[in-house]
């Protein structure tokens, strides 16, 4: 297991734990349910989101097999039948508008085995989550040749025309009924939506009006694969062509393997609306050339071209030495969608070289880090504030919109705040524009506690801003609370005295700062006072409303500070 990881590791792939389905079962329903499940250990490994080619059993193995180099990268090549005897795929012009593209190809002679079979439909689940986007940029359609016959029509029909027996279902549906009996499926539900509305639903028929399959949705029965099968005909369709090319490319590189006639894909010739033909899977072998000193200088190492080559072609990537060892010609295959740019390839070098092995240097630029102004005065307040007795609180910066307004008595309008657009849940609609209500939903959950509770917090409120580029705008508070049997406004107000001591504002009108009587509606009526500092209003004191109080489930009386700390920055 270790040697897995480390190798994983290495690959710049990560072993994420190793486990069990009882075990797996075990920790998400209890152990009840999990008696009867199978021992046999999993391995569950994080692939990067970029590299489809190693999301089934087949490439992975394969990419780790060329990476120890024990095996060569093997060569994909497609046979064009002879003229007239190739699969033909149609798209009539009826799709344009839901689902303009589709392509095909054909695995012959391919053995299926219980296991491989599994790995075939898993790899296509996994590139519908993926880089089909829930199926609505691609959706895959694999079904058993022999039980068809081409060419194929891929056309749009009324939902009421089509008609076919759904996969593992008993008996036939029109599309329409199709969608409600999925509508309560946990799998297929998910999907309806991509074409539930649309006049017209995407079909793909055989010669015989035999129904391959609706896609994104269902594939027919009629052609499902089993383990027998050993022509496999296969059509991605979608809104997406580049998308679409690629998981074909994927699907058909990772199982040639188990044709008789390993790694090649027998190609399908579709047929566009205007008349044009296009024969797919494309399977292109693509050059790039990079410059060994571009590759040494990106990851800070010093190799030779011919070792960086070696590297590469650890990583899939066929390369060589051209030009007196001025160049690097790379073959980048069909199974890596994922090589846009040279940097591409300069990272693929850097993990067949080994992060670890990287030696660390002294960056060249001489740059120190700061922490920013208004977070070492945040750090040196909270330090303090503890000092004098408080607890630092940190609370969530979304609330609900009765935290900030009906429950501090103000109106929501009034306050400013920022909202979210569609809020999962009623405790989080709007951005806090305060830090009181924070606290005192924790002294609520800590009303057990032994009195009196003096708490802190200091962190960013949000206030919307139209003369921001985002429209909104953070401001650094300090709000602190004290929960006693008695008010203690003395207590709060000799910590404002103690902040300001520390940030050297004398109590004065002039440069200082001092406090006036005020009115907030969260306060109670003549026990309200403004701060004032640098010629200017930075927040308010007092004690808080009985009304406030009793709204946040306290019992207790409670004075609170908060002010905005940006203009000691």
């Amino acid at each position: 297991d270790e040697e897995f990881d480390e190798l994983c590791f290495e690959f710049g792939l990560e072993l994420d734990e190793i486990t069990s389905e009882k075990d797996i079962i075990s920790k998400e329903k209890g152990e009840e349910k999990a008696k009867g499940a199978s021992d046999v250990v999993l391995y569950k490994i994080d692939v990067p989101a970029n590299r489809y080619d190693l999301l089934c059993l087949e490439g992975l193995v394969r990419g780790l097999q060329v990476f120890k180099e024990r095996i060569n990268l093997p060569r994909y090549e497609k046979i064009i039948p002879a003229e007239g005897e190739g699969q033909r795929l149609i798209i009539t012009e009826q799709t344009a508008q839901i689902r303009p593209h589709a392509v095909a190809a054909v695995l012959r002679n391919i053995t299926f085995t219980k296991d491989r079979y599994d790995s075939f439909i898993d790899l296509q689940e996994k590139l519908h989550q993926n880089i089909c986007r829930k199926r609505a940029l691609v959706a895959i359609g694999t079904h058993d040749l022999d039980t068809i016959t081409g060419p194929f029509t891929f056309t749009a029909k009324a939902p009421s025309e089509i008609k076919f027996k759904p996969l593992n279902q008993s008996q036939e549906y029109t599309a329409s009924q199709i969608m409600d009996l999925y509508r309560t499926d946990s799998h297929l539900r998910h999907y309806l939506h991509l074409i539930e509305n649309k006049p017209r639903y995407p079909v793909i028929y055989d010669s015989n009006g035999v129904v391959l399959s609706m896609p994104p949705i269902i594939n027919g029965d009629h052609t499902k694969i089993s383990l027998n099968t050993r022509n496999v005909f296969i059509e991605c369709t979608g809104t997406d062509i580049t998308k679409a090319k690629i998981v074909l490319d994927i699907i058909v590189t990772m199982f040639s393997e188990y044709c008789e006639k390993p790694f090649t894909v027998e190609a399908a010739e579709v047929v566009y609306p205007n008349g044009k033909t296009h024969i797919y899977p494309e399977l292109a072998y693509r050059t790039e050339k990079v410059k060994p000193e571009y590759i040494n200088k990106k990851i800070g190492i010093s190799e030779t071209p011919s070792s960086l080559a070696k590297l590469l072609t650890r990583m899939c990537l066929k390369s060589h030495v051209t030009g007196n060892g001025n160049h690097i010609e790379i073959e980048i295959p069909p199974t890596r969608a994922d090589i846009i740019h040279a940097c591409d390839i300069v990272e693929d070098a850097a993990i067949a070289y080994g992060y670890n092995n990287i030696q660390m240097v002294i960056p060249k630029t001489y740059t120190i880090a700061n922490q920013l102004p208004r977070n070492k005065l945040a750090e040196l307040l909270r330090l303090d504030l503890a000092a004098a007795g408080f607890t630092e609180a940190l609370t969530f910066a979304l609330c609900s919109q009765e935290d900030i307004a009906d429950k501090l008595g103000m109106d929501i309008s009034a306050t400013n705040a920022v909202r979210i657009a569609n809020p999962k849940t009623a405790e989080f609609q709007v951005a806090r524009t305060t830090l009181l209500p924070g606290l005192l939903k924790t002294i609520a959950a800590n009303r057990k506690m032994p009195l009196p509770l003096k708490l802190f917090e200091i962190s960013d409120i949000v206030v919307k801003d139209p003369n921001t580029d985002v429209g909104a705008r953070n401001y650094r508070h300090l709000c602190a609370v004290y929960y006693n049997k008695s008010p203690g406004f003395e207590i709060i107000h000799g910590l404002l005295d103690r902040v300001m001591q520390l940030l050297e504002v004398p109590p004065s009108e002039e440069n200082g700062y001092t406090i006036k009587a005020a009115e907030g509606t969260a306060f109670f009526p003549g026990r309200c006072a403004e701060v004032f500092a640098k010629g200017q209003s930075i927040g308010k004191l007092g004690v808080l409303h009985p009304d406030v109080i009793t709204k946040f489930e306290l019992t207790m009386p409670c004075s609170a500070l908060e002010i905005n700390i940006e203009p000691f920055v």
